[in-house]
């Protein structure tokens, strides 16, 4: 007697086309839970949005930083003393001008403009695609589904990995540009937008430089040059290098100036 769990293999390997196409359609609700349109907030309730996003820190001013003081933040499980003169240069680093709180927002706003959740779904399902590709080519090139076991069973493994290194690069490749892509977009807005946009990146480099002056050691083996963290995983690197996002927001800006010109 045939055992259900071949029955199920036969039924997948006959119509595993269908089924890849119907798992690349996923129903809406599912979407949603999933990609909320605001990717640093919460999701919406049923009589609104309950947060854009938006940090506490951005209601404070170098005159009333009480969305910063009124905070206990411990780095190293010591306290970070607020009127020392390094906690008064981390202090500073968090107050942003207006023009900045701009530029941070409508980055958010651009990064769904160009489409990043669709974007990051589409990995997904191009790399799953692949895995089908990468499993299914070699066996029929060299007859395998007639062959052992053994070497159906390595191809599916090569397949499988190829399909996570692809993965892995695409993605973040993806997301790289997509942080580089929504900067342009909101230093594009106007010239207030993108100097906020200089003055965010310089705040947050000056940040990740304090902070890792109050690590020590530990900060130093934490940070890469760029000030990013180093990377969990030697394959990973899914976040743009703060520096170049800055120099990409000056680039922008230069270009913008020598359009007018010609």
């Amino acid at each position: 007697m045939v055992s259900p769990f071949l029955k199920y293999a036969v039924m997948v390997q006959k119509y595993q086309m269908p089924l890849l196409i119907a798992g690349c359609l996923p129903h809406p609700s599912t979407y949603r839970k999933l990609y909320h349109a605001w990717n640093k907030g919460e999701p919406e309730s049923d009589v609104g949005s309950r947060g854009i996003g938006i940090p506490d820190n951005f209601n404070s001013t170098p005159d009333n930083p009480a969305g910063i003081i009124n905070r206990t933040i411990l780095i190293n499980g010591k306290e970070v003393e607020w009127n020392s003169d390094i906690g008064t240069a981390l202090k500073d680093t968090l107050v942003f001008s207006t023009e900045a709180q701009k530029f941070a927002m409508a980055r958010e706003v651009a990064r769904l403009e160009v489409a990043g959740p669709v974007l990051n779904v589409a990995v997904a399902l191009f790399c799953l695609a692949g895995v089908m590709v990468y499993g299914e080519t070699p066996k029929q090139i060299f007859r395998l589904h007639t062959g052992p076991v053994v070497f159906r069973g390595v191809v599916n493994i090569v397949a499988l990995g190829l399909g996570a290194v692809s993965y892995f690069l695409a993605s973040d490749a993806v997301s790289q540009w997509l942080d580089y892509k929504s900067d342009c977009r909101a230093a594009g807005l106007s010239k207030d937008c993108a100097k906020g946009g200089v003055e965010f990146y310089n705040k947050i480099l000056t940040r990740k430089k304090t902070i890792c002056l109050l690590m020590g050691q530990k900060g130093e083996e934490m940070y890469a040059p760029s000030w990013n963290l180093f990377p969990a995983h030697l394959l990973r690197l899914k976040n743009a290098p703060y520096t170049s996002r800055k120099n990409g927001i000056v680039v922008c800006i230069l270009n913008g100036q020598l359009n007018k010109v010609l």
